[in-house]
Formats: structure tokens, C-alpha cells, sequence
């Protein structure tokens, strides 16, 4: 299952594990708040709706730096703007420890939004840029693995903090340690060299920002947004309300909640290695509307049919692995939609503006569960999303195997260093 790990070179590997470490951290921090939305209800007063506000708030901040900062990685290089998202949302993350109102938490958790939107975006183009095309959807899926890394590690804290500490500390104190992958920017500084500039290829042009918009690009930016906007969705709207859900409707304690997460968490980490494998086995399309497909009968079997606690833990396992397949999938297909001169921009958009459209599912979701139960909102809106994604990713060219321009031979080339 890894010997591709084996075959490429030690530049490709560090390169690989700083984008797997900025991904999961990205996540620490994001999973902070859909753990600790249930405290946040209690210590601000807030109704569902405004607790959904604040997750649309940060996609759609997210969003803007996704497609902001990925153009600008194509214009000051993939590295250095790697690094400076991981400060930006390490920083906004730690400083919600300190809101005092409700409005100061939407403000800085979109000034967050911001900053993980982009690091996305950096780190999914120079992993894109330096793996050799034969091996880039099984490294792409396994750096979207991260994921799992980072939400368990959230999950961890959550029940430790929330066990030790009344609720109205242990939220500030999550948020604190937000302040961690600050950190990973010394390892980024020292190990990974900037990709030498034939294979970024910047462009001089003033309106590269909107290059994507262009005759030529126009139908792929605009099926790729929403193929974005499906996958998100669908994960924003489960996931952001699940730990509320299993909290409040199935009355789980805060140990059983991160138990029944646990099994999620495995299993979204299997089912992007399993995602990782089968996109340079099928093709990217194929593997996304597979895992779209079944994560729709899954959500909706999961929600929607009553069962014991016992049933949920074991169909949770489902849940998460077919929930990853398809941001598992994005990195590498968007990648490779777009030239080298724009790709940052490309991505970015593409897959950021899902994260601003997606952002009405979670808000959706709080509002139906005003008149219907929470676990059905649920599985509306994701059911919705996930059909999307089937529709779009059917009208994308397939695009396995494609070399990037700019890269010789399909090889990365960095500046400063030799042949892998």
C-alpha cells in the first residue's frame, strides 16, 4: 500500500510530511470549534442558528484566502506562503480563547477561516508540484489522511479538557493550544526548498487572479466550484453537527461522544488511504462519484433509521470512510486541471468557493432543526450535497496520470537541489 513512498526521493518525502503535519494541524484547529460548540451555546447564549453563523462565517473567510492566497503562492512561491498561513491561523485560532462576545468570536474565527483556507491551497499545489505523476493520487490522498490525524488529536483534548475542566474554561482552553502548529513552520523553514521556478512559472500578469475565468478555463472553473461546493457541504454538514447531535438528541457523554467519534475518525483515516490507492487505480472521477454515491446511502441510514447506540457505533465506521473519499480526491483533480502559472488560483477557487456555497448547509442544518430533529436536518442537507457531487465530478475530464507542465519528465525540480 506505501511502497510508493519508497520509490520517490528524500526531497519529495520532507515535502510530503510538511504537508501532512500543516494539514493536520489545520484540522486540530478546525475540529476545535465543532467540538466546543455545545459550551459556546451555553457560555454566549446562542440558539442553533447562530452557532451555524459562526461555522458559515468561517468557510466563507476561508474560502477568500483559499483563492486570495493561492494566487498569491503563484506569485511568492509555495513554501513561503505555506508558512505564513500556518502563523495566520495558528495566531486567530489562539486568540478565540480570548472573545468575550459573540460578535468577537464570528470576527476572529473568519480572520481564521482566512488563514486555513489558504494553507490548503499552498500546501495541496507544492505537493501536487513535487511528486511524480504516477504516485500523485496516492500521495494527495494520504496527505488529505492528515485530516483524521489532526481531528483525533482535537478529539483527545476535547475529552481530557472537557472531563477535567468546567465547560466554560475547557473552550478557552482548546482554543489556546490552537496556537501549536505555529510551530511547524521551523521544520517547513529549514527542510523544504522553494520549487524552482520553471515549475511554479508565475505569471506577470495583473489579472492572474481571475485567469481562471478566461474562455478556455471558464467551464472547468465553474463545474470544479461546484463539485467544491458539493463535497464540502456534505462534510460541513455532518460533521460540524454531529458532536452536537450525538450530545444532545442521543445523550451521550462527553467520554461516549469521543468514543463514537474514534470510530469515525479510524475510519476517515482508512477511507483516504483506500481513496489514495484507488485514484491511480480507477481514475479521479470514477473514485469520487463511487465514494459520493456511498456516502449518501450511508448518511441517510446513519440519521435517518432509528437504532440503539450499539448499531450507531458500528455504522459509524461506514460514515467515516466513505465521507473521505471525496476530499481525499480534490487535491490531485484540481491540480491537474489547471497550468502552472494559475494553478494556485485555480485550486484555491475551486476548492475554497465549495467552503463559501457550502457554508449555508451547516447554517441550513441549524435552522431545520428549529422544526424537525437535528439528525434528519442532517441527512437532508448532506444527502443534497452529495448528489451534487456525483452530477459535477461526471462532467470533469478524467485526468489520472497527467504531467504537469513545468515539471520535466513528470519529476519535481526545487531550486537549489539535484535530480531526485
Amino acid at each position: 500500500m506505501f511502497n510508493w513512498y519508497r520509490q520517490v526521493s528524500a526531497l519529495e518525502r520532507k515535502t510530503f510530511w510538511a504537508c501532512f503535519s500543516g494539514w493536520a494541524l489545520d484540522a486540530l484547529d478546525v475540529q476545535i470549534f465543532t467540538l466546543a460548540i455545545p459550551a459556546l451555546i451555553a457560555a454566549f447564549g446562542l440558539d442553533k442558528g447562530q452557532a451555524g453563523l459562526i461555522s458559515a462565517a468561517t468557510l466563507v473567510s476561508s474560502a477568500l484566502g483559499g483563492w486570495v492566497i493561492g494566487a498569491v503562492s503563484d506569485r511568492l512561491g509555495r513554501v513561503r506562503t505555506l508558512q505564513l498561513t500556518i502563523v495566520w491561523f495558528s495566531l486567530f485560532t489562539f486568540l478565540c480563547s480570548f472573545a468575550q462576545t459573540f460578535p468577537q468570536l464570528i470576527v476572529l474565527k473568519a480572520l481564521q477561516g482566512f488563514g486555513f483556507g489558504g494553507e490548503w491551497a499552498a500546501g495541496a499545489v507544492l505537493m501536487a508540484e513535487s511528486v511524480r505523476s504516477e504516485h500523485r493520487g496516492k500521495a494527495m490522498g494520504t496527505v488529505q489522511s492528515a485530516w483524521a490525524v489532526g481531528w483525533a488529536a482535537a478529539v483527545i483534548l476535547y475529552t481530557i479538557l472537557f472531563s477535567w475542566l468546567s465547560p466554560d474554561l475547557a473552550w478557552r482552553a482548546m482554543f489556546m493550544l490552537g496556537l501549536l502548529p505555529a510551530l511547524l513552520v521551523v521544520y517547513v523553514r529549514r527542510s523544504i526548498p522553494e520549487p524552482a521556478k520553471a515549475v511554479i512559472a508565475p505569471s506577470k500578469d495583473k489579472v492572474a487572479l481571475v485567469g481562471i475565468f478566461s474562455p478556455a478555463l471558464l467551464k472547468t472553473t465553474v463545474i470544479g466550484s461546484l463539485l467544491g461546493m458539493g463535497a464540502h457541504g456534505g462534510y460541513y454538514a455532518l460533521m460540524t453537527w454531529l458532536p452536537t447531535y450525538l450530545g444532545t438528541e442521543r445523550h451521550l457523554s462527553v467520554l461516549d461522544t469521543g468514543g463514537y467519534l474514534a470510530v469515525i475518525i479510524v475510519a476517515f483515516w482508512l477511507g483516504c488511504i483506500a481513496s489514495a490507492q484507488l485514484l491511480d487505480r480507477i481514475g479521479r472521477r470514477r473514485n469520487v462519484a463511487l465514494f459520493a454515491i456511498c456516502s449518501t446511502v450511508t448518511v441517510l441510514v446513519y440519521l435517518l433509521i432509528p437504532m440503539g447506540n450499539t448499531a450507531m457505533l458500528f455504522l459509524g465506521f461506514p460514515l467515516g470512510f466513505f465521507a473521505a473519499g471525496i476530499p481525499a480526491s480534490l487535491g490531485a483533480l484540481f491540480n491537474e486541471l489547471y497550468p502552472a502559472a494559475i494553478r494556485g488560483a485555480g485550486v484555491g477557487f475551486c476548492y475554497n468557493f465549495g467552503r463559501i456555497a457550502s457554508a449555508g448547509f451547516p447554517l441550513l442544518v441549524g435552522y431545520m432543526s428549529r422544526s424537525m430533529p437535528l439528525g434528519e436536518a442532517i441527512g437532508i442537507d448532506a444527502a443534497i450535497a452529495y448528489g451534487l457531487v456525483v452530477v459535477t465530478v461526471l462532467l470533469l475530464p478524467e485526468t489520472m496520470g497527467k504531467k504537469l507542465d513545468g515539471t520535466p519528465d513528470g519529476l519535481p525540480v526545487f531550486q537549489g537541489a539535484g535530480k531526485p
